[in-house]
């Protein structure tokens, strides 16, 4: 089972590099916070070779699709994701707290 994630656009030049008009792309994000991508997604793939999940980037085109490896700015188009590199409000020290196991983390705490 694969998870998948829908894309939005909160800026026209996101929408204007899917080929939405100028001034269109203006009004969609002037009326809107956020304007959903049709035909486009990130998607979870297990791979059986390296036995990890990798992230794709699919984007529907007529009758096909294409896949590419998911880039950190669609990371950042994704709704209802975790960001890669971690929240960017926790601070490294609980970073590393959140890492640990066992009581050895107690230690800072005395």
């Amino acid at each position: 089972m694969s998870q998948k994630y829908n894309l939005y656009a909160d800026s026209a030049g996101q929408l204007q590099e899917r080929g939405i008009g100028r001034q269109r792309a203006l009004i969609l994000v002037a009326t809107k916070t956020a304007v959903s991508l049709e035909g486009e997604w990130l998607e979870a793939f297990w791979c059986d070779q390296c036995e990890q999940t990798k992230w794709y980037h699919v984007k529907k085109c007529d009758r096909t699709y294409e896949v590419s490896i998911a880039s950190v700015e669609l990371w950042q188009q994704a709704s209802g994701v975790i960001h890669p590199a971690g929240n960017p409000s926790v601070g490294e020290f609980t970073r590393t707290q959140a890492r640990m196991v066992g009581d050895n983390n107690s230690k800072y705490f005395r």
